[in-house]
């Protein structure tokens, strides 16, 4: 089982011609509204991917609150540690170029309400694989990560967006996820050099590091592994990352080994690009066979 500690989020989004720079405005034709957070994201392309996920977050009780957490409830995510709050459901403008690149912007809303104590004793055991990211309180995934380490299976953290968590919440992580972005942060944050090896010489856990187009390494205590990118037409980036980790998380959960999920989850990603939006984008478990196939994967 996974449970995923995180953000739930409604997405505006616009195709706009350029990402606006400092100061700019620029139009586009129009926007659409889509289910997203990065934990919500990661829930349903977990649950998507076959695995079963219980989500924990909060949302509003306003107009935006069933929509973004209509994806969740139709892949069939446990909702029932949702709290809804006093805040507004958080909502992110995504600004997506021609050649899927983003920018994105969040207004966090309830998402700073969501508390570790949402998470009951009895879901932390050593069948659970707990998810996190970094679009909740800081404060709170440290609490969840301190209550967690030594009784469920593992626990992820995908470091999105880049921020500060005390060092022995780092240390007690089972898998550190972060891309090119975050990882040159945490780098600077611990003195280290920017890579995966360096990293994991510095935290003692395993580490995967994300490259976009140019794949992904990975070290953990036996072994230093490189994997290309799959070769697609991109359509969006948005969410890819997400849909990454999810997926990881799947594998890693039914028992796959480390370099399988590793490649399950960058096919995954892969198919997310060749889609707009965000947890729309995230792929069903017999597309994702059917792909690994079709590039000659087992």
């Amino acid at each position: 089982m996974i449970v995923v500690f995180g953000s739930i989020n409604i997405d505006l989004v616009f195709a706009v011609p350029h990402i606006p720079q400092s100061g700019e405005t620029v139009l586009c034709p129009g926007a659409t509204m889509q289910p997203g957070g990065k934990g919500a994201n990661q829930a349903v392309a977990a649950a998507r991917d076959g695995a079963p996920v219980v989500m924990v977050g909060a949302v509003g009780r306003d107009a935006l609150a069933e929509d973004a957490l209509a994806l969740l409830q139709q892949a069939g995510t446990d909702l029932t540690r949702i709290a809804r709050t006093s805040a507004g459901t958080a909502c992110a403008a995504v600004a997506v170029d021609p050649l899927g690149n983003n920018a994105i912007s969040v207004g966090s809303g309830a998402n700073l309400l969501v508390r570790s104590a949402q998470v009951e004793d009895a879901l932390l055991t050593p069948a659970t694989t707990l998810v996190l990211q970094m679009e909740v309180d800081p404060g709170e995934t440290a609490a969840l990560i301190a209550r967690a380490k030594g009784r469920v299976g593992r626990i992820i953290l995908n470091l999105a967006p880049a921020a500060s968590l005390p060092l022995e919440s780092l240390r007690a992580l089972d898998l550190l996820v972060v891309n090119e972005t975050e990882s040159a942060w945490l780098a600077e944050f611990l003195g280290c050099a920017d890579t995966a090896p360096a990293l994991r010489s510095a935290l003692g856990v395993e580490v995967v590091r994300t490259l976009g187009g140019d794949g992904l390494e990975a070290a953990t205590a036996a072994a230093f592994l490189r994997l290309p990118a799959y070769q697609v037409s991109v359509v969006d980036t948005t969410a890819a990352g997400d849909c990454f980790v999810g997926v990881l998380a799947a594998g890693l959960d039914r028992g796959m080994a480390l370099t399988d999920a590793l490649q399950r989850a960058s096919a995954a990603a892969a198919l997310c690009c060749t889609r707009a939006g965000s947890q729309q984008s995230a792929p069903a478990r017999d597309e994702t066979d059917r792909f690994i196939q079709s590039q000659g994967g087992g």
